[in-house]
């Protein structure tokens, strides 16, 4: 191995050392108590070492998002396996609705708390791009098969996505106990909906 390729490796497994204890804290501890010094204090190194690798908290937030949302996509990719477009629809809504519950506080880092606001805007749209697209590729197949009531792939999209989103968020943020739902029930109840809205706009 040379000299730059073995720069590169260590430059790569310094990042993910960050990125893990960064994780860990935002967890943990929240964003908003973490700082890049309790980080570094986390890894054993001094905080000039993070901004060697990320300018500010924002920029490392942007990368742990970008983590989690491979973990999303992985799962969509081990629990959406049907051939049936449709079937593999459900399959993806019920994905999404297991991730959020099984991972809330990730799930609040991915989608709820406020994006990063000093990461340049062309890293956002990046950012999440291929998890969204599992859905938008099976919606378009659907759509190619005439199999839902949607003509717009934006809409069909937007609308399906923000459906799951609000499940989940409703429960996530505790809103749900004003429908007195035990918690035992709140997963196979969130899939009925899943199940019975994906029934609402099948042809």
């Amino acid at each position: 191995m040379g000299i730059s390729e073995r720069k590169e490796r260590e430059k790569g497994e310094m990042k993910k050392m960050i990125t893990t204890a960064a994780m860990k804290m935002f967890l943990e501890d929240g964003y908003a108590k973490t700082s890049i010094r309790n980080i570094a204090d986390s890894i054993e190194y001094s905080p000039g070492t993070i901004y060697l690798y990320y300018k500010d908290k924002d920029e490392l937030l942007y990368e742990v998002q970008a983590q989690a949302f491979l973990q999303l996509l992985e799962t969509f990719k081990t629990k959406a396996i049907s051939k049936n477009p449709i079937e593999r629809l459900e399959q993806l809504g019920k994905a999404y609705v297991s991730f959020a519950l099984e991972n809330p506080e990730l799930y609040d880092l991915m989608f709820i708390i406020r994006a990063p606001m000093n990461v340049d805007e062309d890293l956002h749209k990046d950012n999440g791009v291929a998890t969204f697209n599992c859905l938008a590729d099976c919606l378009e197949e659907c759509m190619k098969n005439g199999l839902l009531i949607f003509k717009d792939p934006v809409q069909a999209g937007l609308q399906v996505w923000s459906m799951m989103h609000g499940l989940v968020s409703l429960n996530l943020r505790c809103r749900l106990k004003v429908m007195a739902i035990e918690e035992e029930s709140i997963k196979p109840v969130l899939f009925k909906a899943v199940e019975e809205y994906l029934d609402s706009i099948v042809v």
